[in-house]
């Protein structure tokens, strides 16, 4: 009985547990593009299903100058390649990859 309690226990931990996964989005800076403001400066986000979410684990400033006028993530939207999920109002990303058009 304890045996069976255990590996159902493990199942519900094992379906609960958010996965991550690999999706093409758009990334820019949360607060001059996608207007997010729970946080001061302008830091990378990203926008899945129309919602924008800030990013951890990936920083503005790691693909170039964030204020570029052609590339910089203050400036324009771009696609990027993310791994990783969400995870208290924020992507937890373990791989970040800008995708080049």
């Amino acid at each position: 009985m304890k045996k069976i309690l255990i590996l159902v226990f493990l199942g519900i931990v094992a379906c609960n547990t958010p996965k991550e996964k690999t999706q093409i989005v758009e990334a820019s800076c949360g607060q001059c593009l996608y207007g997010l403001d729970s946080q001061n400066g302008c830091d990378l986000a990203i926008k899945i299903d129309g919602q924008a979410y800030f990013v951890d684990g990936a920083h503005i400033d790691d693909y170039g100058d964030s204020h570029d006028l052609n590339t910089g993530f203050c400036n324009v939207v771009r696609k990027a390649e993310v791994t990783g999920k969400i995870e208290d109002g924020r992507f937890k990303a373990s791989s970040f990859k800008i995708v080049e058009e």
